[in-house]
């Protein structure tokens, strides 16, 4: 048993931007300044260095330039980010962590991969992003004047490779942790590294049924996330049309987030509410004041969102694929969907059976209440113990064979 904590150094994926793995940072950040924990948090950001240092704590945020392109609205990858190699270094060799903790391979991760290796830092890598997924559901328009079974089959293609070039990233470090069983499961049998499960808490003060305000409202079928290709935002038509063609007039959506399907909903949702980018109370108040929260993803990891909805007393109806199936339990905090067809069953039998929605309300409230975010930051500090023991040689031996490979992809 260590006398002093770990000295933790956690190089963001995203921490400025709005997404789980950006929210899981910042929940991060504020449990170690609660705990009074050595902590060094680095991410990328749009204008200027800046350095906080506050006790135990350290933020620093370094600038993507030029070079930068956007994956999505305010996710950007920077071809130059390597350039800051050597500034990473001596903020590193300053705080002396123990242990260097990256989000993913993104610029930061890659360079934080790079000097965990070059300084000789124990390195852990948590799995937040199924990037294959997503290259897969944005390749499938551009494919689109192929026949259907060649789009498939090259959608496929395109999904097998990414995952392999992610997997070959994910070899560099000593340890791994994700979001679901099914990804432990595919990551250690890809990596051959020990997976340990890193899941979601939520802010149950926050989140809460007593923010609901909207007494008159129409049955409101709820989404939040980013409004793009890979969550899967286009069923929500497929679903409204359905609903239509059962009889259901009475309804409306409500839509928080952005993205580059947002014009599409615009144009084919007829009863719509797109509220935009919201956070705060204003976020728990939009959650509060649905009645049933859809969320068609299957790429998602874990889906904060959907312990959100859980959390402000609304059940979830989610796919069968990806993290979020997961998350619900079947039958009492909501259900999970194979297709269009039995989301529409679902939502109808909520609609219909007000004293049914009431119990499930009750339910997914009790099931958040027991998921805090200190429990999970306790299990992430418990897999630092595992990435701070001996390597086995084998491990020892491959890491900068697997270092050199990844970089060579």
């Amino acid at each position: 048993m260590r006398d002093t904590p770990i000295r933790v150094a956690l190089f963001a994926d995203s921490y400025l931007e709005v997404d789980g793995v950006a929210n899981t940072v910042r929940q991060y950040e504020a449990y170690a300044r609660r705990n009074g924990l050595p902590f060094l948090l680095l991410h990328g950001g749009y204008d200027q260095e800046k350095i906080v240092r506050e006790g135990a704590f350290h933020r620093v945020e370094l600038p993507r330039g030029p070079f930068r392109f956007a994956l999505d609205r305010k996710h950007d990858f920077d071809l130059g980010f390597i350039r800051y190699l050597a500034r990473v270094e001596d903020v590193l060799r300053e705080f002396a962590p123990d242990v260097l903790h990256i989000t993913g391979p993104s610029d930061v991760g890659i360079v934080g991969a790079l000097a965990a290796h070059r300084l000789r830092i124990p390195l852990l890598g948590s799995w937040h992003t199924n990037l294959h997924q997503y290259a897969e559901r944005r390749a499938l328009p551009l494919l689109a004047f192929l026949p259907s079974r060649w789009r498939q089959s090259l959608g496929a293609h395109i999904r097998e490779i990414c995952f392999r070039l992610t997997a070959r990233f994910y070899q560099i470090p000593r340890v791994l942790m994700a979001p679901n069983r099914e990804l432990i499961d595919l990551l250690e049998k890809a990596t051959g590294k020990p997976c340990f499960l890193m899941a979601r808490g939520v802010d149950t003060e926050l989140f809460h049924p007593k923010r609901r305000n909207q007494q008159g409202w129409p049955f409101t079928i709820g989404f939040v996330g980013r409004i793009t290709p890979e969550k899967n935002v286009e069923m929500l038509v497929d679903i409204e049309q359905r609903l239509h063609a059962a009889g259901l007039s009475e309804y409306q959506f409500l839509i928080v987030g952005q993205g580059s399907s947002e014009a599409f909903l615009r144009t084919h949702l007829k009863k719509a509410i797109l509220a935009g980018v919201l956070r705060g109370e204003e976020l728990a108040r939009a959650y509060a004041n649905m009645d049933v929260f859809l969320f068609p993803s299957k790429t998602d990891t874990f889906g904060n969102v959907v312990l959100e909805a859980l959390a402000a007393g609304i059940p979830a109806l989610v796919t069968d694929q990806g993290g979020p199936q997961f998350v619900v339990r079947p039958g009492e905090t909501g259900f999970i969907c194979r297709n269009a067809t039995e989301f529409v069953e679902h939502l109808l039998w909520f609609r219909n059976n007000s004293a049914e929605l009431q119990a499930f309300r009750k339910n997914a409230r009790l099931q958040a209440e027991a998921a805090s975010w200190d429990s999970v930051f306790q299990a992430v500090y418990r897999a630092y113990e595992v990435a701070l023991g001996p390597a086995p040689t084998s491990a020892r031996a491959g890491l900068k064979m697997s270092l050199r490979a990844a970089l060579r992809s």
